[in-house]
């Protein structure tokens, strides 16, 4: 009797039969990918990475959104746009997994503690998270609202993996681990917004949990001030990881 496969590949599957459960799991050949980067050049596997892109969404980088309601320049959110158009189809193309991390808050706010909320109104007086903005499409970050959506510069496709977060880190009660893990991921290609936040804290717990981090620096922005953009690649090189660009990826796939 033909076996059949249980598991999301066949290096992370049981291959089942009536007689015989067999988990040798047997590895995928090696694709070396090599990327310039800092502080030093790297190597990785491009059948055990992924491209993980947290929050290029509305209300981050859309006219319309939470934060330009705020009165906040979304310019710079704006700038990563255009190196992922390149990199997310050539991810594609090499069958690395793409994963869009977004905020998408329950609308009763039954799991978000005070401090989310503060961050998001911290005078008390503004629209809630996860409530109606007067005035524009948002309601700030709750889930299947516009806010919540990928821009559509970026077209996340059907194929790609989406991720819903309630917290800054795209890992924390999250299924984001236990996806990487059923997909061999060892090596995680991390962009989006904002640097120093919600993407700095996704990369960290990458970091902790065991992942190979690298940010794509021209992948990734913020609208706070520059010492933050300064501070966070300065510690992403120095304790978490390595620092390359959307076209080095590009590159490195092509060869």
């Amino acid at each position: 009797m033909t076996a059949r496969m249980m598991g999301t590949g066949p290096s992370q599957a049981w291959q089942v039969s009536a007689s015989e459960v067999d988990m040798t799991r047997p590895a995928l050949p090696v694709r070396p990918l090599r990327l310039d980067a800092a502080p030093r050049n790297i190597v990785l596997d491009a059948n055990k990475t992924a491209l993980v892109i947290v929050d290029m969404q509305n209300d981050f980088c859309t006219a319309g959104g939470y934060m330009d309601s705020r009165g906040i320049d979304v310019t710079p959110n704006r700038a990563p746009i255009a190196p992922l158009q390149r990199l997310v189809p050539a991810a594609r193309a090499a069958a690395i997994p793409v994963i869009w991390v977004n905020w998408g808050v329950r609308k009763d706010l039954l799991n978000i503690a005070p401090s989310v909320r503060f961050a998001h109104n911290p005078d008390g007086e503004g629209s809630d998270i996860a409530s109606p903005i007067p005035g524009t499409r948002s309601e700030i970050l709750a889930l299947g609202s516009w806010g919540a959506e990928v821009v559509d510069e970026l077209n996340a496709k059907g194929g790609d993996i989406q991720v819903t977060k309630h917290r800054f880190s795209g890992f924390w009660d999250t299924d984001l681990d236990a996806i990487l893990r059923n997909l061999g991921v060892k090596s995680l290609l991390i962009g989006g917004v904002n640097l120093d936040q919600c993407v700095m804290t996704t990369l960290e717990d990458a970091s902790f949990l065991g992942y190979d981090v690298v940010l794509v620096e021209d992948g990734a922005a913020t609208t706070s001030p520059a010492c933050c953009t300064e501070a966070a690649l300065y510690n992403i090189k120095l304790l978490f990881g390595f620092v390359t660009r959307a076209d080095a990826i590009v590159e490195g796939l092509g060869a």
